[in-house]
């Protein structure tokens, strides 16, 4: 893959072969960051699982302390009560059959959504649109509730999802470049602190093997993955 002159650059001034403390991390991640936009930190973690094997997927929830610096849009199947309720919480899009059918032939400008139990009969239909791109509500995560007015205001606070992909990766948003070293560190600790809460018992040997921090368009920062505490001391 060509990179840009800016990109190696930035590369260059990262010691790959080091671990960082988290808050060295973000510092080099932002440092490095060299777009003319406001981008995106992410985190990438590998972990010690097996994920073909029921019992050992890592799926969850967390809201992150900060947000994500993004307002997320959320779609919401309900009808009734239910409806006017998802609307007053913010919902971007409410609606149920009409809503189902547009989805099913590739509306997709949303980034979250929830649906009421006693539709999901419907919904289940939009499995092969919903799926692929981890937007299937789920009863685990929180997003097939009848309380569907606090599903919105999470995911607009900032609640994230994430799933460990078949090559036991998981991907996490963890804020903007225009955060504060402590907001980015912060996030990081909360969303860590939920992934090692749902370690599988079934998962073997070491479970955080590998940590990277990176922003949008910029390089990889490696995270020491035995950091699970004290955070925000600079101390690798």
């Amino acid at each position: 893959m060509q990179r840009s002159k800016n990109y190696k650059a930035a590369t260059a001034t990262i010691d790959h072969e080091a671990l960082y403390s988290p808050l060295e991390a973000v510092r080099l991640a932002k440092s490095t960051s060299k777009v003319k936009f406001d981008a995106t930190v992410e985190v990438a973690l590998r972990l010690g699982v097996d994920p073909r094997k029921a019992d050992q997927m890592v799926r969850s929830t967390v809201i992150l302390p900060h947000g994500t610096g993004k307002t997320a849009r959320v779609l919401v199947f309900a009808t009734g009560d239910r409806a006017e309720a998802a609307r007053a919480a913010g919902a971007d899009f409410v609606g149920a059959d009409e809503l189902i059918d547009q989805v099913s032939k590739g509306f997709l400008d949303f980034d979250a959504v929830v649906a009421t139990p006693d539709l999901m009969g419907k919904v289940g239909r939009l499995g092969r649109v919903l799926g692929p791109r981890g937007l299937m509500p789920n009863p685990k995560v929180g997003t097939v509730t009848p309380d569907v007015a606090k599903a919105v205001n999470e995911i607009k606070g900032g609640k994230i999802e994430f799933r460990v992909d078949r090559h036991a990766n998981l991907h996490l948003i963890i804020g903007k470049t225009s955060f504060s070293d402590e907001q980015l560190v912060e996030n990081y600790a909360a969303a860590l602190d939920e992934v090692l809460r749902v370690k599988p018992s079934a998962a073997k040997g070491r479970y955080l093997k590998k940590v990277t921090f990176t922003t949008t368009m910029g390089p990889g920062v490696p995270v020491d993955p035995n950091r699970t505490r004290s955070l925000l001391t600079d101390e690798s």
